[in-house]
């Protein structure tokens, strides 16, 4: 088995749309609608045939309800895999990202977390070869 796609709940979808490709990089793989339901995925440019990330709108309580209290404690929605989290920071800071962690360096890794504007955030981990 393989993990094709994953979602992250956003209060809007335009706006995410324009966060995760303008200020992380990702490019927008489907986009279509259905009445008022509008399905929005976007993947990583090194692997546009891999793992979707889909922008769901989170017009359901217990959806808006879920991602506030993840936010509230301060867990990421979603962890997304660099190879140099510091040059990421960098990059993604002039295009105007919100760290609320810089590179840190933990157990194995280094982290830095953000906030993605839409009501999540986001923990960019590069794993430590020894």
């Amino acid at each position: 088995m393989k993990i094709k796609l994953t979602s992250v709940y956003v209060d809007d979808q335009e706006k995410a749309l324009r966060f995760y490709t303008e200020v992380l990089g990702f490019v927008k793989k489907a986009d279509f609608s259905n009445g008022p339901f509008r399905w929005l995925t976007v993947t990583s440019p090194e692997e546009p045939e891999g793992t979707e990330l889909q922008l769901a709108l989170n017009d359901n309580p217990a959806a808006k309800a879920y991602q506030q209290a993840r936010f509230q404690q301060g867990q990421p929605a979603a962890m997304f895999h660099s190879d140099d989290v510091q040059a990421d920071h960098e990059r993604m800071k002039a295009r105007g990202a919100e760290f609320t962690m810089p590179p840190t360096d933990v157990t194995g890794s280094k982290i830095a977390m953000l906030n993605d504007t839409c009501g999540n955030l986001i923990q960019v981990v590069q794993l430590m070869r020894w």
